[in-house]
């Protein structure tokens, strides 16, 4: 798929991010878009951006969906076929994700099975609902989003990492195991891993929203415990106030989104230049590349400390910082 003019292309996630300028980008080129996200609010200025810079005639809907929620999926579906009047899509980007549930032994159970839901289920569900869409279309491309996680369950020795790396691993192995059976089953269906590294989202902020935990209404309780591991990864929080500790962890999530080596814009251009070369695997960033490699060279030393220093070592080298 070289061109993506006149195709429909279906995007979880798409309120914010990646998913936003994946929608943005493939509307500029003409292609007709329908994101789904659980707020209105950022769906409805994701689609105004994407008109503003369409070609005229191309079309872009929206509509509220829940990927965890199977229900929400199957209404997503129907509504693509009924503002779009087709049987048939082009693309299917799995983008949607969020994080949470780091421990699985500290953290909320709620927490951990709604991330990995969003981020495995979420995945599945729209692949099983949205098939034979693809399946109907003359060629077809699932693009599904994974995470450096999805190669190394871990954020460094210092903090729990455990649904969303689950998650991400279980989608890498379903999107690797679905390469040959599109090539057996379906060949005019196409598949893409994306991993990405450090990307300049919301995802942090979301998350938060999404599960019950905005950092500016989280009650005392939750902020003592956000005391105690804001000091176990080595911050300067004593004698900081409810309020303080409040303000750094919005602000974390604003410089996670800010800060980031990889822009939302340049991730969803490597993405959508994989897909038009059939690349079954997609790294996005340096970070990523550099992680990758390591970990394939000592897979052993992974989750040790000494593999984290070989790993700042290595991506300050590669950003040029």
């Amino acid at each position: 798929m070289k061109r993506f003019d006149g195709r429909l292309a279906v995007i979880t996630g798409g309120g914010t991010g990646m998913g936003r300028e994946l929608a943005r980008q493939l509307a500029a080129e003409g292609c007709h878009v329908a994101i789904c996200d659980v707020s209105e609010e950022a769906m409805a200025q994701t689609k105004a951006l994407c008109e503003s810079e369409a070609p005229s005639g191309t079309r872009v809907s929206a509509t509220l969906a829940d990927v965890s929620e199977e229900a929400q999926v199957l209404a997503f579906q129907q509504a693509v076929a009924t503002s779009h009047q087709t049987d048939h899509i082009h693309l299917l980007f799995n983008n949607a994700g969020i994080g949470g549930g780091g421990s699985f032994i500290l953290d909320d159970r709620g927490d951990w099975e709604k991330t990995f839901a969003v981020c495995w289920s979420g995945v599945y569900l729209c692949t099983r609902a949205f098939l034979p869409m693809l399946l109907a279309s003359p060629e077809g491309h699932v693009v599904n989003t994974s995470s450096v996680n999805g190669f190394w369950a871990s954020l460094g020795p210092t903090m729990a990492h455990t649904a969303y790396s689950s998650a991400k691993f279980a989608v890498k192995g379903f999107t690797e195991a679905l390469i040959n059976d599109f090539r057996l089953n379906a060949p005019h269906v196409k598949v893409s891993l994306v991993m990405p590294g450090h990307i300049g989202t919301s995802i942090i902020i979301n998350s938060g929203r999404i599960l019950g935990h905005d950092p500016k209404e989280i009650p005392d309780e939750e902020v003592e415990a956000a005391r105690e591991r804001m000091a176990h990864l080595g911050f300067e929080v004593e004698g900081a106030t409810n309020d303080e500790i409040r303000q750094g962890l919005q602000q974390w999530g604003e410089d996670f989104r800010d800060q980031a080596p990889t822009t939302a814009a340049e991730a969803a251009k490597v993405i959508l230049d994989g897909v038009r070369e059939e690349r079954w695997r997609i790294l996005i960033g340096a970070d990523a590349e550099v992680l990758d490699r390591l970990v394939r060279e000592a897979p052993e030393e992974a989750y040790e400390p000494s593999f984290m220093e070989r790993l700042k070592a290595a991506t300050d080298w590669a950003l040029g910082t």
